[in-house]
């Protein structure tokens, strides 16, 4: 690639109040308003008038700085350049925002939970943001560390990664035709373990999974989960709000005794890595196996904490260990990788959805890629408020790609952004109205302006009979 003009003929100039950086905030600010975001905070936070007035003003500048790709207070200057204010309104200072924030305590931030809670339920309503709700869902729960720097941050420590951060604990709904959706989050000391809390954030994600589904919904609702989710408490609150679980078991000597009882002959061949399907018979041709066996958790515990249900138990050979040279074990030795279940699905597809757990990860990595690239305050309360907001900008993002279709439905924050959001355009005003000037030949021109066209224009009117 070579300029046209050799530097010294350009010049530039930051003097066009009519030019925006990122048109596509409009429609997707009009969304978070559609879906009442602002109304949702104004009646639901209550913040004192001194630092909190005009909170849904407020909540909807930090969501929409964080759209724009903000990762810390300072970024929100983002929104304060060329004609942005003509198009979305007045949107407050990154000095006053950061007061905003800090005076935050920890009911505040559950308020701001509940804001969440009830804006992706009305999102879904809108949009196809969680398309099949009412069939089988998958509700994931994991835990992550973001990592921060210095001393300054309250809470931070070290946890199992032994990095020094913050833990978030989120929980994800994902359907059939979906992608992963952020119902329930939580941020928490880094030295946390993992499992510290999450009874009540499962709770709060299948109240509002519930909240989403209609009445005729007949979808099972599974929760998956890691071995450090495993536990009474945990599975007995999704068990309670009507769930079943997929919980990985630790191997401790009442599940290896489980996996040894095991008969050889129950043991079915899997799709795994290097398998190969025998059309002849109809099996794959693996080195990976899975069995079934009933199986009791919590059978230590006092009888109504007793559950029911099945041991998934996956086996691979383990050629990780040491041999003479040139001489071949004597037999095979597996590594096994065991899972609880109340689900009715049949042994392998019951693997096959419980691996399917690691989806969640993804949404980790957006999320670190994107709002949650750092953690902007030394102040917990208000670092708690930044990661329940940039879960509200999440979900508002993958709304908007929903709207506009196509491979966006299920785009990363990351890929939204490049080709929805941040795409410059200069605005003209006649007879009152504004028209926005996008590059010409844009390559996501069709998904920009269907999702403009869904938001931003006044439905179709059904004449009259």
């Amino acid at each position: 690639m070579r300029p046209s003009h050799s530097p010294r003929l350009v010049d530039a100039r930051f003097d066009d109040r009519n030019l925006v950086s990122a048109a596509g905030l409009v429609p997707v600010a009009r969304l978070a308003a559609d879906a009442g975001l602002l109304e949702l905070t104004d009646a639901h936070l209550s913040i004192p008038t001194d630092k909190g007035a005009h909170a849904g003003v407020k909540v909807l500048a930090v969501v929409v700085g964080m759209i724009a790709g903000a990762d810390c207070i300072d970024d929100m200057s983002v929104l304060r350049h060329g004609a942005l204010r003509r198009l979305v309104g007045w949107l407050p200072a990154p000095s006053t925002l950061g007061s905003f924030l800090r005076a935050f305590t920890f009911g505040h931030v559950r308020q701001l939970d509940a804001i969440a809670a009830r804006l992706v339920a009305r999102l879904a309503g809108r949009t196809s943001l969680l398309a099949g709700i009412d069939g089988p869902v998958l509700v994931d729960l994991d835990d992550s560390i973001i990592e921060v720097h210095g001393y300054a941050k309250q809470g931070a420590g070290f946890g199992y990664t032994r990095v020094r951060g913050l833990n978030m604990l989120l929980a994800t709904v994902t359907t059939a035709a979906s992608a992963p959706v952020v119902v329930a989050q939580r941020l928490r000391k880094g030295s946390a373990q993992s499992a510290r809390g999450a009874t009540r954030l499962v709770t709060d994600a299948l109240a509002t999974v519930g909240s989403i589904r209609s009445g005729n919904a007949t979808g099972s609702v599974l929760l998956r989960g890691d071995a450090a989710f495993y536990g009474s408490p945990t599975i007995g609150a999704a068990l309670k709000a009507g769930a079943q679980v997929s919980i990985t078991v630790r191997q401790d000597p009442v599940v290896r005794k489980a996996i040894t009882a095991i008969n050889d002959d129950v043991w079915i061949p899997i799709e795994y890595t290097d398998a190969v399907f025998d059309q002849d018979t109809g099996r794959w041709i693996s080195t990976a196996e899975v069995a079934a066996v009933p199986f009791t958790a919590f059978g230590s515990k006092t009888r109504s904490e007793h559950v029911t249900g099945r041991l998934v138990v996956r086996r691979i050979p383990d050629l990780n260990r040491d041999a003479d040279a040139g001489q071949s074990t004597l037999f095979t030795s597996w590594r096994f990788h065991a899972f609880f279940t109340t689900s009715t699905l049949d042994t392998v597809t019951a693997d096959k959805t419980h691996r399917g757990h690691a989806i969640i990860e993804q949404v980790h990595a957006d999320l670190k890629n994107s709002a949650l690239a750092h953690l902007p305050s030394g102040t917990f309360n208000a670092n708690a408020a930044w990661l329940v907001l940039a879960v509200i900008a999440f979900n508002l993002t993958r709304a908007a790609g929903t709207l506009a279709g196509g491979r966006l439905t299920k785009a990363t924050t990351a890929t939204v952004r490049r080709t929805l959001i941040n795409v410059p355009a200069r605005i003209a005003s006649s007879a009152r109205r504004l028209t926005l000037h996008l590059p010409h030949a844009w390559p996501w021109q069709d998904a920009w302006t269907q999702l403009f066209a869904r938001t931003c224009e006044p439905p179709a009117t059904t004449p009259s009979t």
